[in-house]
């Protein structure tokens, strides 16, 4: 048996397959499914476990391209910059970062000319946000 506790036999097999069974991750983790069920629920009511996805690769995605976008934000404007990004509904997923840019954001839109009017006409209209650089994603490799 693997010296991985419980909880991170689970998540592994839910990071590689999120749509497996409870008993495909029961076999896959060398436990029951009663206890996956009590894993899965510990894990999302502790906020562990935020949510299900898919993953997608952006080259094949024919209708959206998919940008990264590392964004500054005034400090004090941080939590009023942050609130009004996550109501963007074309920001997919925001992440407060500790590299070149405070936040992360992944910015989907119909070409890179709807991802420019994203960031140039929502983004950096809202107060606070002082700069955005979009990275295009061209392809997954893993």
């Amino acid at each position: 048996m693997s010296t991985q506790s419980t909880e991170d036999r689970i998540l592994s097999v839910l990071e590689e397959d999120a749509q497996a069974s409870y008993a495909e991750i029961a076999d896959r983790a060398n436990v029951s499914k009663p206890t996956v069920r009590k894993y899965i629920d510990k894990l999302e009511d502790e906020g562990v476990i935020v949510g299900y996805s898919a993953e997608i690769d952006p080259k094949k995605l024919s209708s959206k391209s998919i940008a990264l976008v590392g964004m500054d934000v005034a400090s004090e404007k941080y939590v009023e910059a942050t609130r009004d990004l996550k109501n963007l509904a074309e920001v997919e997923t925001l992440y407060s970062s500790s590299g070149d840019h405070m936040l992360m954001a992944e910015v989907r839109a119909a070409d890179g000319d709807a991802v420019g009017d994203v960031i140039s006409e929502k983004i950096l209209d809202i107060e606070g946000v002082t700069a955005a650089h979009p990275s295009f994603l061209q392809e997954r490799l893993k």
